[in-house]
């Protein structure tokens, strides 16, 4: 076997674990209104056991229905009524040898009272989230005893539902952290003070599922080994709780980092490197004896191999990889690397939780949906259907179309398949792009699928295929607004730049549109070694950008120096300059520009899809071609509309 560390035997605990590999706590808002493990719950994590992960790590669990919900239809442990469910869970993932444990949470400040029925959030010591913008309440020490016993019973529960252990979440700022950290922690009774104190809270509930769960019931605790925020909890304190937890008995220290007010470095933007924080569990992993569980934005096999190998860690935790391939495990001990559908890093997971929706992925729109799209019917019978446009949404549709034994054709204009990918993957620090697309490349190369490159058809080409169906995936093209001066010898789009068409040098370019395809512009722009004014309409930049990676590309920029302008729109361009209103104020004024880039959005292209719709009865509009939207939509169309077909 190619990769023998992250296939070898494990153990936590006296609990043996068939591989390396951990599926980390991810919030998937499945579970039933009563917090019930429903169907699409189990679904979701047996296709991650089926998928050959060796250990799973539910979402956080509420264990106090009170004051301790976390998101909407969140997976719950308070009582014997949610026995049945975790029962049917466990066994679900025992069928294909994977363990399970679940993670026991309470977000103490970190969370809204609107998801409690409008009743208090709660916390150590009465400090607000920066982030939540929420006034908890204090807990008193006879609540926070009682909270104690709700852990405990948590774990009693899990232990009688065939739950193989559990994991207390003391990371992210949720309230066991809040407890351990002096950033958060202000207390004066037993619960505060010193270091000691600050333990307590976690110290009784673990002794507490020792007594009533027994010594071989395995108990993890994930720990933010570095708040990054002052005065909280640093590396040295973070190896030090780790430590005094090691002496409590406990049988796995689950390494992770940040908080909510740390920003991006709990779920990382697409920027963030393979291993940044990998010093975090070495640092942990050289203090104590007991296994560490970390992560480290792992997504490739080689590279969770390679740490294994260096004694970063005792187990790969790998996290949104498996939403984007719940078969990344098998896949990788079977050598098939290159079918690995992988993880962008660019947070829609998380970003469709914060809206209160359920998991969802960009790459996988199986995600969230197993029970939905539960297997591929072989219909096709080798009809026909003719793809038009090679993008992400045209070989997403003909990967499906092919599994289920249509006979998909793909037309291309361009010498090469991509279509919107072969942009987005210019911009700087973008090579996960590059991996998804040479995915999807991979995939239409091994299902045979019939590719024609340099070809725009015409109606009459198609019709000699005789196609059962024809999909429309001719993607979009640049808007352009009817201004004076649009038309000029020094304006571009985004596209002249990302294909490398033109490149500028001790320029000043003024780049309008903030949306993330203007930010990644600019910012390629301004490293190149010009002087970068960005202008935006709205009342703020990338508004439309999801949070993280909109503090992350703004961050960017401000360190290039790039100027930025808010709610001005552009009144006309000329030569050596651009004309700006101000949309608050009407004002205009004139900004020096040698050169222009205009990044206003795209526009659906329908001149194909018009006349197909026209001479064929059964024609599917995909993607950008439908209305301009993400690699998100696209895929999920391409699949969507695959799969009924």
């Amino acid at each position: 076997m190619k990769y023998t560390k992250l296939f070898s035997k494990g153990n936590i605990g006296k609990l043996e674990i068939k591989n390396r590999i951990v599926m980390p706590a991810m919030g998937v808002s499945l579970a039933g209104w009563n917090g019930e493990a429903s169907p699409e719950l189990i679904r979701y994590y047996e296709e991650r056991a089926k998928g050959g992960c060796g250990l799973i790590i539910t979402e956080i669990t509420c264990i106090d229905e009170e004051h301790g919900k976390g998101c909407a239809n969140q997976l719950t442990i308070t009582s014997p009524k949610h026995i049945p469910g975790l029962e049917r869970l466990a066994k679900a993932v025992h069928k294909y040898d994977a363990k399970i444990f679940v993670q026991l949470h309470h977000p103490g400040r970190e969370t809204h009272s609107f998801l409690m029925d409008g009743r208090d959030i709660v916390a150590p010591s009465p400090i607000p989230c920066k982030v939540c913008q929420e006034m908890p309440r204090e807990l008193t020490t006879g609540e926070v005893e009682e909270l104690v016993k709700k852990f405990v019973t948590a774990a009693k529960i899990a232990q009688t539902a065939g739950i193989d252990g559990v994991e207390l979440h003391g990371a992210h700022g949720y309230l066991i952290d809040q407890f351990m950290s002096p950033y958060t922690n202000k207390r004066t009774d037993k619960y505060g003070g010193d270091f000691t104190g600050r333990m307590r809270f976690i110290t009784e509930i673990i002794m507490g599922i020792r007594a009533i769960c027994g010594k071989d019931f395995p108990i993890s605790v994930r720990i933010s080994a570095d708040e990054f925020i002052e005065g909280g909890i640093d590396l040295e304190l973070g190896v030090k709780i780790a430590q005094y937890l090691e002496g409590l008995g406990i049988d796995a220290v689950n390494v992770s980092n940040g908080i909510y007010e740390s920003g991006s470095t709990i779920v990382e933007p697409s920027s963030y490197p393979q291993g940044w924080k990998k010093h975090l569990a070495k640092t942990v992993k050289s203090s104590i004896k007991i296994p560490v569980i970390a992560v480290g934005v792992i997504r490739k096999p080689d590279f969770a191999e390679n740490l294994l190998e260096e004694g970063i860690m005792d187990f790969a935790a790998i996290g949104r990889g498996h939403l984007a391939d719940a078969e990344w495990s098998k896949k990788a001990s079977e050598g098939r690397e290159e079918e690995i559908r992988p993880c962008l890093s660019c947070r829609y997971c998380f970003a469709e939780l914060g809206k209160g929706g359920t998991i969802k992925c960009t790459v996988n729109p199986r995600t969230g949906r197993e029970l939905e799209f539960n297997g591929f019917d072989n219909t096709g019978n080798g009809r026909c259907v003719a793809i038009i446009g090679g993008g992400p949404a045209g070989m997403e549709s003909a990967r499906v179309l092919a599994i289920r034994g249509f006979k998909p054709v793909i037309f291309e204009k361009a010498n090469e398949l991509g279509g919107s990918l072969n942009l987005a993957n210019k911009p700087l620090n973008k090579e996960k792009i590059d991996w998804l697309l040479n995915n999807l490349k991979h995939q239409i190369k091994l299902l045979n699928v019939e590719v024609r490159l340099n070809t725009e058809p015409t109606i009459e080409d198609i019709k000699l295929l005789d196609p059962y169906a024809v999909f429309v995936a001719t993607g979009a093209t640049p808007i352009i607004p009817n201004l004076p001066g649009v038309n000029g010898s020094h304006v571009y789009t985004p596209v002249d730049i990302l294909t490398g068409q033109v490149s500028f040098k001790d320029e000043t370019v003024a780049v309008i549109g903030s949306g993330m395809t203007g930010c990644e512009t600019a910012e390629l722009i301004a490293h190149a070694g010009n002087k970068v004014i960005l202008v935006e309409m709205q009342d703020g930049m990338g508004k439309d950008i999801e949070t993280a990676n909109r503090f992350d590309i703004i961050g960017k920029l401000s360190k290039l120096n790039v100027e930025m302008l808010t709610s001005h729109k552009l009144n006309s361009i000329a030569n050596g300059s651009i004309e700006l209103v101000n949309v608050e104020t009407e004002e205009i004024i004139s900004k020096s520009a040698t050169k222009v880039v205009l990044s206003l959005g795209v526009k659906p292209e329908t001149k194909m899809a018009d006349s197909l719709l026209e001479s064929f009865d059964n024609v599917k509009v995909l993607g950008d071609a439908k209305r301009a939207g993400r690699i998100t939509e696209a895929i999920r169309e391409g699949f969507e509309k695959a799969y009924v077909l």
